[in-house]
């Protein structure tokens, strides 16, 4: 490092601060433009993550030798790097009272929460307002705009992923489970515990594990199928596909009933709509999912499927390494009354 300087400003991204110029010396010659940056800043007390780097390249806001380079660019022994971090915008999402959900667990770091059916995790353009989002920024679990009370080490904004072009309307999120599933997952309350959970999540180390009512008799246990989205309906995906992602789960029968089957479907990827596609494209689909399935003609089945109005899915185990701690926490929420009362009508024809 040669010299500091501060120079603010402000704009769709934020302000940005102009903080350093760092020499490259040989020893980091021929290091990527992003490598140099992450390493030059890595004993900061709040280090900035790959992706945070490679956004402020692609804003401008990282010059070498006085212009704007590319992430991948090689630098030479000599060039002078300038290093600007931009904070991202704030989050479009205001918050709201009233949106109910459980708070399994929380601290600085994550919450765990316990979505109901019904309730979309975070705004987009059909659900602008109304989701798990606007009612974690209502709770305060981290804040709406840059210096607001209620979160640790910093704002929402801070929290949008800057890989994510939608990152603003969704801080925190690092997976997602259906408006129709219930369940457990995992928000991040900082920049470093967002990407520990999303890199667990790319290894497949995060277990998770879900309950579902399946319509008929389950006979397929284990699904490794190619996966992406249906040739025909944009909305569905697909295991019959040609070309795709790899998508495998796990299933274990817990009940047969005859009419339907009671699983539980361990995911060792994490595809959208995975369980319920793969329980459909083998016959089964899960009760109540009308995406994937017609509305049974059996006169019990459409009954409860008309009393839950969704599908029959719930998020029951949820397992991963804690991003500060680096414990293990395991939690597991129990089914839902509708998903219990439908089991317990399915039980009763048997008797």
């Amino acid at each position: 490092m040669v010299g500091v300087f501060v120079a603010t400003g402000s704009g769709s991204t934020g302000s940005i601060e102009r903080q350093q110029e760092l020499v490259v010396g040989e020893p980091e010659r021929g290091l990527r433009l992003d490598q140099f940056v992450q390493r030059a800043l890595s004993r900061l007390p709040e280090p900035p993550t790959r992706a945070e780097v490679q956004r402020w390249i692609g804003l401008g806001t990282v010059l070498v030798n006085g212009s704007a380079r590319k992430a991948s660019d090689h630098l030479r022994t000599g060039d002078l790097v300038a290093v600007g971090r931009a904070e991202p915008p704030p989050t479009r999402a205001l918050p709201e009272d009233g949106i109910a959900f459980d708070v399994v667990y929380a601290d600085d770091a994550l919450v765990v929460v316990n979505k109901p059916a019904g309730l979309v995790v975070h705004p987009a353009k059909s659900h602008p307002g109304g989701t798990l989002v606007n009612g974690l920024l209502a709770r305060g679990y981290f804040a709406s705009a840059p210096g607001e009370a209620g979160t640790p080490d910093g704002a929402a904004c801070e929290l949008a992923d800057p890989r994510d072009a939608e990152g603003h309307n969704r801080p925190g999120i690092v997976h997602r489970i259906d408006k129709g599933t219930s369940g457990l997952l995992v928000v991040a309350r900082t920049a470093h515990a967002r990407e520990h959970l999303k890199a667990q999540l790319a290894a497949h180390t995060v277990q998770r594990e879900y309950d579902a009512i399946a319509i008929g008799e389950v006979t397929i246990l284990e699904h490794d199928t190619l996966y992406g989205r249906h040739p025909v309906d944009r909305l569905r995906f697909s295991t019959r596909v040609r070309e795709g992602k790899r998508a495998v789960t796990r299933v274990a029968v817990v009940t047969r009933f005859g009419l339907a089957t009671h699983v539980r479907c361990t995911l060792q990827t994490g595809r959208t709509h995975q369980i319920r596609v793969h329980l459909a494209d083998s016959g089964t689909p899960v009760l109540g999912d009308t995406l994937y399935g017609p509305l049974p003609r059996n006169a019990v089945l459409s009954e409860l499927t008309r009393a839950l109005g969704h599908q029959a899915l719930h998020a029951r185990i949820l397992g991963f390494i804690h991003p500060t701690t680096g414990r293990s926490m395991l939690f597991e929420a129990p089914l839902p009354a509708d998903m219990s009362a439908a089991l317990e009508r399915l039980r009763a024809l048997g008797r």
